[in-house]
């Protein structure tokens, strides 16, 4: 069984279809028919829907699509929703549970090198370098996504989950992104930890969204113990329990769970008493100028003191000076990322 969020293909064919307009509001459905009829459109009615006939359906819109984002706001863009049928299936509820806001419709187009990397499957990961403080030597590293637009060049990670929010992208993406750390590591033969970042709300059902992601890990003949899962955005988790049965699955499965971002506040501590991560990675906000800065110290040494006392390892990343590290090995540390000993790069270093 597929997952339409996940399996979804978005885009425009050049192929004939029906288009039709769908909205709650009476207003909104006027102010699609006015613009239709000024386009001099034929238009046609069933079940008090309107939709138009057209040739060609990628043309349509782009040749439209100027006069598109005149007329309609992005408020009104996103109450109207569209139903391509380019199959002539005619109405039925599914057409209506399967229409997408008018404004997908328009990010299709200004979003369009991000479609593309989506629809193509066009991402690899960089790996930036996790220091064992005991050994002096890599531990891990931490696969960070890249979009690979058609000439080559690069989308990061900020543009891609920003563009994939706004299109209701992030279960395909998320899904994408765990899948790709998994086949570079394997493709560049790393046998040390690799950390792998995931949207906890983007999973519905861990049975079933993560599937693929352990198929991949058994495929590639990846130890699990070598895989460590990164929980990001937990402050956007409003249920708690869910994310506690994402953590066991992937427990189940032999992985290991680090919590991502841990820094001031209430919400972070929580996090680490109910959720019982493995790794703790201590938010970079923490971490810059803790040399100059004595809140900051008296958060690390709680968070520290809070993590020793659970059997969790910490991770300081985004240390980028001499005077950081200093103070950080002071207090008490596991495992050290960040720009000083080096950036994300296509080819994991091997050695520091």
């Amino acid at each position: 069984m597929k997952c339409d969020k996940c399996n979804e293909k978005l885009g425009f064919e050049s192929l004939p279809s029906k288009i039709y307009f769908v909205s709650e509001f009476d207003e909104l459905m006027a102010k699609s028919r006015i613009f239709l009829m000024k386009l001099g459109l034929n238009l046609f009615k069933i079940h008090d829907l309107h939709y138009i006939k057209v040739e060609d359906t990628k043309e349509f819109f782009k040749s439209n699509i100027d006069a598109i984002k005149s007329h309609f706001n992005q408020m009104s863009a996103q109450d109207i929703k569209v139903y391509i049928d380019y199959e002539n299936l005619g109405f039925s509820y599914k057409m209506v549970l399967h229409a997408k806001p008018l404004q997908r419709y328009i990010n299709m187009i200004d979003d369009k090198e991000f479609f593309d990397v989506i629809n193509n499957q066009s991402l690899t990961s960089y790996f930036q370098p996790i220091i064992d403080v005991n050994t002096n030597s890599i531990y891990g590293y931490e696969t960070l996504t890249r979009g690979v637009k058609a000439d080559g060049s690069l989308i990061y990670p900020d543009e891609l989950f920003e563009k994939s929010a706004r299109n209701d992208m992030n279960f395909k993406l998320d899904r994408m992104c765990r899948e790709s750390a998994l086949k570079t590591a394997a493709t560049k033969k790393v046998n040390k930890k690799v950390f792998i970042n995931f949207l906890p709300t983007s999973v519905y059902d861990p049975e079933f969204c993560l599937k693929s992601t352990v198929k991949w890990a058994k495929q590639l003949e990846i130890d699990p113990s070598n895989i460590i899962f990164e929980v990001v955005e937990t402050e956007k988790v409003t249920d708690q329990n869910h994310l506690k049965s994402i953590l066991e699955y992937y427990r189940n499965e032999g992985f290991k769970i680090a919590l991502d971002d841990v820094g001031e506040g209430y919400s972070s501590l929580n996090m680490i008493i109910e959720l019982k991560p493995d790794i703790i990675k201590i938010d970079r906000n923490i971490i810059k100028d803790i040399d100059k800065d004595d809140y900051k110290v008296s958060v690390y040494k709680a968070l520290v003191s809070l993590a020793r006392d659970r059997g969790i390892k910490i991770l300081a990343e985004g240390i980028e000076t001499a005077y950081e590290l200093e103070i950080i090995k002071e207090i008490g540390v596991d495992y050290l990322q960040g720009y000083y000993f080096a950036k994300p790069l296509p080819e994991p270093i091997r050695k520091i």
